[in-house]
């Protein structure tokens, strides 16, 4: 299989991130197409772009004149590309020029998988959310503290760690695997489709992991620090719709009723929260 990597990114007020991110890809190893899907950025993210474009043929970009969302962008941009290997990037992190072509030589020879790495913000402190297990919702009904926490501790010993989901800030994955999956679900607008898609994957029979040895920087949620409220009715709409997909059917009506009041009451308390913040 050839070593070449598409790289998605979608872009939705990213300017003051997008340069860096593009030109971190642009050095990376064995990206061979570079595709950025802005969902109706009011910034100067397109101009960028752009630029960006017109220097190096590997960068083409989709400019939505709405937003639909983080999924259907990311199918958008795969579409649009034809390398072997898939690598989802969000516009606020920045790839080592080693790090994706290392990735997928762990990836190589491992049937089908979806990858991920570690992640560091500016001050050096990890992600906890690279590693995740699968929401719990039974859990989460019994404490609602503790249940609604999905990560995972990481295990220095394993060169690769097997999990239930990583982030979707960066993903990587054979581009045969993606088709199979039929893409990532448009249904979501924001937040959870990760999880989503890396339980179809399981479901599939692919290995879901994290490389340790493997870093990035993440500036973190550049463009949902505008839109709070947004971000949280999204959130709390996302793990509704997964809740629906892949446990109602099996549990009674009762505990379908409770988990609707516990997601949305937990996203009422998030209002003064929010409020208080500023």
């Amino acid at each position: 299989m050839s070593h070449a990597i598409t790289a998605v990114v979608v872009t939705f007020h990213s300017g003051s991130t997008i340069d860096r991110c593009l030109r971190c890809l642009r050095a990376a190893a064995d990206v061979a197409e570079i595709r950025v899907v802005d969902n109706a950025s009011a910034d100067d993210t397109l101009q960028i772009v752009q630029q960006h474009a017109l220097a190096d043929a590997r960068v083409r970009f989709i400019a939505n004149p709405d937003n639909p969302g983080f999924a259907t962008a990311c199918n958008q941009g795969a579409v649009e590309g034809s390398a072997p290997w898939l690598a989802f990037i969000n516009p606020d992190l920045m790839v080592e020029p080693e790090t994706l072509a290392r990735l997928r030589e762990l990836a190589q020879g491992r049937g089908d998988c979806v990858l991920g790495v570690e992640q560091v913000d500016v001050q050096g402190r990890a992600d906890e959310a690279v590693r995740r297990r699968d929401p719990d919702f039974a859990a989460m009904l019994r404490s609602p503290g503790a249940g609604s926490r999905l990560a995972v501790a990481a295990d220095r010993s394993r060169q690769l760690q097997e999990v239930d989901a990583i982030s979707g800030a960066l993903m990587l994955m054979p581009r045969a695997l993606f088709g199979r999956l039929g893409g990532w679900d448009a249904g979501y607008r924001l937040h959870a489709e990760d999880l989503d898609l890396c339980r179809r994957a399981r479901q599939a029979g692919a290995v879901v992991a994290i490389a340790n040895g493997l870093q990035v920087l993440h500036v973190r949620g550049v463009s949902s620090r505008a839109r709070p409220f947004f971000v949280e009715w999204h959130k709390h709409r996302g793990m509704w719709r997964y809740f629906g997909k892949f446990e109602a059917a099996s549990r009674p009506w009762p505990m379908r009723m409770a988990v609707w009041l516990a997601i949305w009451a937990h996203a009422a308390v998030q209002v003064p929260r929010i409020l208080l913040r500023g």
